[in-house]
């Protein structure tokens, strides 16, 4: 058996509600670019890759069926081969099967990406911690808006900073391998 780490994708909530609303993602070309290449790098290798939406109740904005909660027709994901699936909490695993999807592939680790980075691409890398995956965040393909009290680049950057070590090992997307 081959001693190497069996590793995965994970792209959070890179949705048109979200990309494409009425607040622009900080970098949003160059982190969907960065996502793409990763994309692109896991489907070389053959590893999974798995794409979260993240959607409300039936006849709310973010409906499941909402064309708000599609994946940008940008990001290189095919519904037809990866795991696309829906979630309604910040974290991934939360109501979801994410979890034991991983175990079927024998994924014991984890590259995320993806929005927005103080929600949902924060509590997906403790949850995955606590879960016993070994996490590896993508520093520059995770994104987040300005907020009224701090602007999307010192988010991410603070996220970066607070996450390494103690969440997760921090990975330039272009570094990354599967």
């Amino acid at each position: 058996m081959s001693s190497h780490n069996h590793r995965a994708l994970l792209i959070v909530d890179m949705q048109v509600g979200l990309f494409h609303g009425a607040d622009q993602p900080h970098d949003g070309a160059r982190v969907l670019a960065a996502i793409n290449r990763l994309i692109a790098r896991a489907r070389a290798a053959r590893a999974p890759i798995f794409a979260a939406r993240h959607v409300g109740p039936p006849g709310s904005p973010l409906a499941p069926d909402s064309a708000l909660t599609q994946l940008i027709p940008e990001l290189h994901v095919d519904a037809s081969r990866d795991g696309v699936f829906e979630k309604r909490r910040p974290s991934c695993f939360a109501g979801t099967a994410l979890a034991e999807r991983l175990a079927q592939a024998r994924v014991d680790e984890l590259v995320i990406a993806g929005m927005k980075t103080e929600y949902c691409v924060d509590t997906t890398c403790r949850a995955a911690a606590d879960l016993g995956f070994k996490t590896l965040l993508a520093a520059d393909a995770h994104t987040s808006m300005d907020t009224p009290v701090l602007p999307a680049a010192a988010i991410v950057a603070h996220h970066n900073r607070t996450l390494d070590g103690a969440f997760v090992t921090l990975v330039n997307a272009d570094e990354c391998a599967f």
